[in-house]
């Protein structure tokens, strides 16, 4: 009897450690879904983050800035403008200048800048003008504006015929397309060495201002 005693105890002990071992076990198995739980709630407040950004207005859907959007006047394109020139001489002037002037007619703003290509067509073949040294700045012509520049010639004071001006071809700044206009300046070039004056070109807003 006594033996039975002390195996019924015995078999008690033993159940009672497997029971705290699963305990254990059930305790340990929730503690490693706490870091799972923590890892899908940084993923959430990292889209939230990238939500705040989408609605960042000073971004567009591209990423530019609002003062990149606005930057919207693109360069003047010859079949934009309307393109005309005029004697501008003043008396007493040592050279001949002529006046060219561009009105944009696009119906848009755009930005122009730089020196227009311009040559004169003669008797004698083309004659190709100089850039005079002033600063060129951009300049942003609203649609139904005008803005001028100067050509500036020698004048033909040799008593010869010269070289007969038979026409006016000018490219606008950054184009590749010319406009060929009568020349309203004095009717010929002197002709020389090449060691006169040559013909001079002032940067886009220049008229008036001299060669």
């Amino acid at each position: 009897m006594r033996l039975s005693k002390l195996t019924i105890a015995s078999l008690a002990v033993v159940a009672g450690l497997s029971l705290t071992a699963c305990q254990n076990d059930d305790a340990a198995t929730g503690q490693d879904d706490s870091p799972a739980s923590s890892s899908s709630s940084t993923g959430s407040s990292s889209g939230g983050s990238d939500q705040d950004h989408a609605k960042d207005p000073a971004k567009d859907s591209a990423g530019e800035s609002s003062d990149q959007v606005q930057n919207t006047a693109g360069t003047c394109r010859t079949d934009e403008l309307e393109v005309t020139a005029q004697d501008s001489t003043i008396g007493g002037d040592e050279n001949r200048s002529v006046a060219v002037t561009f009105t944009n007619g696009g119906g848009r703003d755009c930005s122009i800048a730089g020196f227009a290509g311009v040559d004169l067509k003669t008797n004698a073949g083309t004659v190709s003008a100089e850039r005079t040294g002033e600063p060129a700045p951009a300049t942003i012509l609203k649609d139904g504006t005008s803005i001028s520049f100067h050509i500036s010639c020698p004048a033909n004071d040799t008593g010869g015929s010269g070289a007969r001006i038979t026409g006016l071809v000018v490219t606008p700044p950054n184009e590749t397309k010319s406009v060929t206009l009568d020349w309203p300046g004095a009717a010929s070039l002197p002709v020389t060495d090449g060691s006169g004056s040559p013909v001079r070109v002032g940067p886009i807003g220049s008229a008036g201002q001299g060669g």
